[in-house]
């Protein structure tokens, strides 16, 4: 029966981090056993090694040694002198037995047997006592016992001792080898095994993470017509419910808000339509001619109306401009009848404000969205009007730049304030009007960036070119569709007011 995965995230995290860890531990633990156990060895060997060496040193200096006092024991004869061979004798003796415990090999074990015994019989012959006093020094080194039978049985448990060693060293250097090859079929096997176990628990836990991630830019760019349902373990899954119910409320608030909206404003027309009614028959004399003084405010009542009007069929457009900001009706147009068309349905706000147009349009075909780009171009002219002073000028200009269409509104006006710069495309900010002119709705703004941004394009303030308020678009020539999921990278209007 599999066992199965633990429900909440800590116990997840726990399970994979053991599951990497302990093969990881356990390698460092054998990796660390096998080199202790190196050194061990190897310091073993070293020592025996310089043991052996002195062993074999003092062999041939006691050897040495030994002939001396035989030697002068020989010529002299005296007790102490006999005593004195005894001791080097013993001293050889105890030599050659420890040579014995440090050499293993059986050839070198029998070599020190022949040169044990070799050297009791030279010692055996020192200490017998001569058959006739001889009183010629060159008669008594005739009689002296030859030391030279020592000589080949030394040689060979030196060169015992010196192989001895080279095993030693090649045996260390084959564990070595061994060792380090272990160690590395461990590694190519347990590498790929953390790895394996890594990108295993990441994915476990990326993919619910990437849900709650896209989950957020969602909700944060205002799109909520996608349900929400994140898996993996528990708490993640908790999360999610939470984010559903979050989503599920700001809809209905965005809902809300748009009713509201639609409500408020119907209600707002039939008064306001009275008061126009009003002021057009008290300028056409309904109730008796009017004097100049009466005549000026009841026009002021009249042309304030006709705005307020004007404002309040922006806010019942709002909700339908939104609605449609998400796809794109393209088609081939040339750009310069639409420009032209815009401006000569502004034909007379500009002559009111006696505003001067500086118009360059480039002959373009493009293929893209009429209706909204028409929008575009009269919500960045009506805000050039408003805060142009009177006699100003306005500059539209157009161009293409590659496979880009650069378009360019800027007014005369006192420019955008760098405090306002970064409110100034989101939905309901208005700034300040100028004089004579009531403030507006804070929409027109909003939906130039939805608009453009839906075209895969950019809205910019460009300081230094012109003295007011300079807007450079810039958009593909031939716009593409956007993805269905294009809402979520919009920013503050789309944030501010998308509603399914």
């Amino acid at each position: 029966m599999r066992a199965a995965l633990p429900k909440s995230l800590n116990g997840y995290l726990l399970l994979g981090i053991g599951v990497i860890t302990m093969p990881l531990l356990a390698a460092i633990l054998h990796a660390t056993f096998q080199i202790r156990r190196l050194t061990d060895f190897s310091q073993s060997l070293v020592d025996e090694s310089v043991h052996t060496t002195e062993l074999i040193q003092e062999m041939f200096e006691r050897r040495n040694s030994l002939g001396q006092k035989a030697k002068v024991y020989h010529v002299l004869g005296s007790a102490q002198d006999l005593a004195n061979f005894n001791n080097q004798d013993a001293e050889l003796a105890s030599t050659m037995g420890e040579l014995r415990a440090a050499l293993r090999a059986p050839e070198a074990r029998g070599a020190i047997d022949s040169f044990t015994a070799v050297q009791r019989e030279i010692a055996a012959s020192v200490r017998a006592p001569p058959s006739a006093r001889v009183a010629s020094g060159a008669a008594a080194a005739r009689a002296m016992p030859d030391f030279e039978p020592l000589d080949e049985p030394a040689a060979r448990i030196s060169r015992f001792a010196n192989a001895q060693k080279a095993a030693e060293l090649a045996s260390l250097e084959n564990q070595t080898n061994a060792a380090r090859r272990l160690l590395f079929w461990e590694s190519s096997l347990l590498i790929p095994l953390a790895l394996a176990a890594t990108l295993s628990f990441t994915l476990g836990i990326g993919r619910p993470i990437r849900q709650v991630d896209r989950a957020i830019t969602e909700l944060g760019g205002g799109n909520f017509s996608r349900e929400i349902a994140v898996s993996g373990p528990v708490d993640l899954q908790r999360l999610g419910l939470q984010l559903e119910w979050l989503r599920g409320r700001l809809l209905e608030l965005a809902q809300e808000r748009n009713r509201f909206l639609r409500h408020m404003s119907h209600e707002l027309k039939t008064p306001l339509a009275n008061i126009r009614e009003g002021a057009e028959l008290l300028m056409d004399g309904a109730v008796g001619a009017l004097r100049p003084g009466q005549r000026e405010v009841a026009a002021i009542l009249q042309e304030n109306s006709i705005k307020l009007q004007r404002m309040i069929e922006n806010l019942l457009s709002y909700s339908a401009w939104q609605s449609n900001s998400l796809g794109l009706d393209a088609a081939e147009f040339r750009l310069r009848p639409m420009v032209k068309q815009v401006l000569e349905n502004q034909q007379l706000t500009l002559v009111s404000q006696r505003v001067r147009l500086d118009v360059q349009i480039e002959d373009l075909t493009l293929y893209a969205d009429r209706g909204k780009l028409r929008l575009i171009l009269e919500n960045l002219l009506s805000n050039a009007i408003k805060y142009s002073p009177r006699g100003g000028t306005i500059v539209v200009r157009a161009h293409a730049a590659g496979p880009e269409l650069v378009l360019d509104v800027a007014d005369s006006g006192v420019g955008i304030p760098p405090g306002e710069r970064s409110h100034i495309f989101e939905a309901f900010h208005t700034g300040r009007a100028p004089g004579g002119h009531v403030r507006g709705t804070g929409i027109g703004l909003s939906v130039v960036q939805e608009f453009v941004q839906v075209h895969r394009g950019t809205i910019e303030i460009v300081d230094g070119e012109f003295r007011g308020a300079h807007f450079r678009i810039r958009m593909p020539l031939r716009a593409e569709q956007p993805a269905p999921a294009a809402a979520a990278g919009l920013p503050a209007a789309r944030r501010k007011a998308h509603a399914a």
